[in-house]
């Protein structure tokens, strides 16, 4: 005879499963799936593999959201009546990501993005910035996490995770960069306008006047880019050389903190779509408290929240701040 507190506790019947919950399913190799088909996929594999699909989804809705798709509200402004004008008003993509991820093979997606005008406003930190330029001027190279410091020191060898790159591109760097740095201070002392981070990018971007670059396409197209941390790097260390053989050169952060903030309040809607962590996903959220928060919203990150970082934070604690707002769509993907 079965003990029946044994039975009872391993047979313990399920509560009927609600009508509208989704089975786990993947995909079916068996029948022609197109990559749309593969990506929708992952909606219903689980865990990241769902986050994940659940990003693609929310993605979309930023891009294939207008205007024109929602009712006029009766207080709304005059400028926003005209039907061509309601179609042509969209989300406003404020896309930010760390350097790690221009020093590899991804800063060929973030070309694309801006090159066709996927995004408004970039955020990133001073090597999203300077890694850019410096790879239209020497390579980067595929190599191991393992590699010895002391030996790739001596051999004038800079790792970045599983990827080198030669600190003769740095001085390639420093040779481009200089004279502008010269230029750029005669500017400012002759007109008396002050250089801002993002008139500084800006400025980089018609100079380098390669294709290959980034942020030669943000120049092109008029897409803003921040970076509030723009001394934390390559860049700094030549600014800080420059300012001894010619100093007087500023860079205004108040002008940009502005200018971020007002492309944020003044979106219809606004989406966030952030990789990695630190000054860029904290920035662009800050940006998005002035308006009441983001409604969309995309974290792609490796933190945790345990140690309380903004970096590992999931986006529910971004709605506690106001920064995404109560109700709308976020995601993170681990």
């Amino acid at each position: 005879m079965i003990p029946a507190g044994a039975s009872a506790a391993v047979l313990k019947p399920s509560d009927p499963v609600s009508e509208d919950a989704v089975p786990v399913q993947g995909p079916n190799f068996d029948q022609k799936l197109s990559f749309q088909d593969f990506l929708q996929s992952y909606e219903r594999i689980g865990f990241q593999a769902n986050s994940l699909g659940k990003a693609i989804d929310i993605v979309n809705k930023m891009r294939n959201w207008k205007l024109s798709n929602e009712p006029i509200s009766p207080d709304e402004s005059d400028d926003f009546l005209d039907p061509q004008v309601r179609e042509n008003t969209k989300c406003r993509v404020f896309l930010g990501y760390t350097s790690n991820l221009i020093s590899s093979g991804l800063r060929e997606i973030f070309l694309y993005l801006v090159k066709h005008k996927h995004v408004s406003a970039i955020v990133t930190t001073a090597g999203g910035i300077e890694e850019d330029f410096i790879k239209c001027l020497g390579k980067t190279y595929l190599a191991d996490f393992n590699l010895d410091g002391a030996e790739l020191r001596k051999k004038g060898m800079n790792r970045i995770g599983n990827l080198l790159v030669p600190n003769d591109n740095y001085c390639k760097f420093e040779d481009w960069l200089m004279p502008l740095l010269d230029t750029m201070l005669a500017e400012q002392k002759e007109t008396g306008v002050v250089w801002s981070p993002s008139s500084f990018i800006r400025r980089l971007g018609k100079e380098i006047n390669n294709e290959e670059s980034v942020y030669y396409w943000a120049y092109k197209n008029d897409i803003p880019v921040f970076c509030p941390a723009l001394t934390d790097g390559s860049i700094g260390d030549m600014i800080y050389f420059h300012s001894f053989r010619s100093p007087g050169l500023v860079l205004d952060i108040v002008q940009d903190i502005r200018a971020l903030n007002e492309l944020s309040r003044t979106s219809k809607k606004a989406g966030m779509l952030i990789l990695g962590g630190g000054v860029c996903k904290h920035q662009i959220a800050n940006a998005m408290l002035i308006r009441n928060g983001a409604d969309y919203s995309v974290y792609i990150n490796t933190g945790q929240e345990f140690d309380g970082s903004d970096s590992g934070a999931r986006p529910d604690e971004a709605v506690s701040w106001g920064k995404i707002r109560a109700g709308s769509e976020s995601v993170k993907v681990q």
